[in-house]
């Protein structure tokens, strides 16, 4: 890709069926959901796609055909986080391999005990070389994620040959965003949040390049995103303020994300292999309530 990352990377989910296979049939929807919402690019596996209940084999399977089924309409970040380096480096081979445009990890993860910065820089040493693409670092909070300082980040960026991108999750993202803007030297070509979004109209402001939210309402995402590019405030804060209902809701029952795409007739299952979302009919009905009001900034229909 000439051009730099910029827009929302939305994160596909994994459909799984009532049993707990995967529905590649469903997947597949999925991406095309994402890309016709207006999506700018693709994020899997990663955290809001389930990827720690994926066996390896699933992770490459499933990256095959996200980069299939997304068919170079827009651009692919592909997830080769684990837990050495080693196995980090064999999926961002893999991701090179199968076309995609770049990829992204966390620093190993699980370790009983965190591991050095010296070895975080080397893991991403390995991922860089294994995958000769831009690589995303993604700074996520614990338990599972370990906090980068902002002159870590750069330094990685300024060192490390094709570590271009961050992903700042850690709180006060917003202030981390700042942070590492005023280190920049240059290297490091954009910065993205998480957090689905909440975070995003302070972040745009701050310089952010994009965001990366789960996929259930990519459509309306976009459309913040969007606003918020044009300059227009009050679409923005209007758009946001409809989605706040919703982001005090997932922030609760964090199955969400698939309860709204099935009820968007997306996928056919909000099967969860982490335990399912605990949702009974006061907080079933609800849902339903806010994702009628959302309707009119749902640019996507069945």
């Amino acid at each position: 890709m000439s051009e730099p990352f910029r827009g929302i990377f939305t994160i596909p989910t994994t459909p799984f069926d009532d049993k707990g296979e995967i529905d590649t049939e469903s997947f597949r929807r999925v991406v095309d959901f994402c890309i016709d919402c207006g999506a700018h690019g693709l994020v899997y596996p990663v955290n809001a796609s389930e990827f720690s209940t994926l066996t390896d084999e699933e992770r490459r399977t499933m990256s095959e055909i996200l980069v299939d089924q997304c068919g170079g309409r827009v651009p692919t970040v592909i997830g080769v986080q684990h837990l050495s380096p080693q196995a980090a480096a064999h999926f961002a081979a893999h991701a090179r391999e199968i076309g995609a445009d770049s990829v992204m990890a966390m620093p190993p993860y699980a370790w009983k005990k965190s591991p050095s910065m010296e070895a975080i820089y080397e893991y991403y040493e390995m991922i860089s070389q294994a995958a000769g693409l831009p690589v995303w670092v993604q700074n996520n909070p614990p338990p599972i994620g370990i906090v980068m300082s902002p002159d870590f980040l750069n330094r990685m960026c300024d060192e490390i040959e094709h570590v271009e991108y961050l992903k700042e999750e850690t709180p006060p993202s917003t202030l981390a965003i700042t942070r590492l803007l005023e280190s920049n030297t240059g290297s490091c070509k954009g910065i993205m949040g998480g957090a689905g979004g909440r975070y995003l109209i302070e972040e745009h402001r701050r310089g952010a390049c994009g965001q990366m939210p789960g996929c259930h309402v990519t459509d309306v995402v976009v459309e913040l995103w969007n606003a918020l590019e044009a300059e227009d405030g009050d679409r923005s804060m209007h758009i946001y303020k409809e989605m706040g209902p919703l982001f005090h809701f997932e922030h609760q029952l964090l199955g969400c994300y698939k309860e709204v795409l099935k009820r968007r007739g997306i996928i056919k299952s909000a099967y969860k292999r982490n335990g399912q979302m605990p949702l009974d009919d006061v907080s079933s009905r609800y849902l339903d309530e806010i994702l009628k009001d959302l309707e009119p900034l749902m640019t996507w229909t069945r």
